[in-house]
């Protein structure tokens, strides 16, 4: 049974941060900076923290997984935004500046 997941992270190195992030779209979609929203089930839940463990320093980040319920039950009656809707992008191209 697949759950919502809403996975928020705050990393203090950006080389951890890409690859927190990069990682997290694998198996979510974002919704704000540093927060994703993930239909997992509890074997990819235990994937995925396997997967940031060893990027992490639990001395300097954090992350937090709270767990919204099945995803035929409330999860996402439990979201509420206010203000720019949340929107995933069409299509991801890396640019050079």
């Amino acid at each position: 049974m697949r759950n919502v997941y809403l996975i928020a992270y705050d990393i203090t190195c950006d080389k951890r941060y890409r690859r927190v992030y990069k990682s997290m779209r694998g198996h979510g979609d974002a919704v704000q900076y540093s927060v994703f929203r993930c239909e997992l089930t509890d074997m990819e839940l235990q994937g995925l923290k396997e997967q940031l463990w060893p990027v992490l320093n639990l001395h300097e980040d954090r992350v937090m997984i709270v767990d919204l319920g099945p995803v035929a039950g409330r999860g996402d009656e439990c979201l509420e935004f206010w203000g720019v809707p949340c929107s995933v992008p069409t299509s991801r191209q890396a640019g050079i500046i």
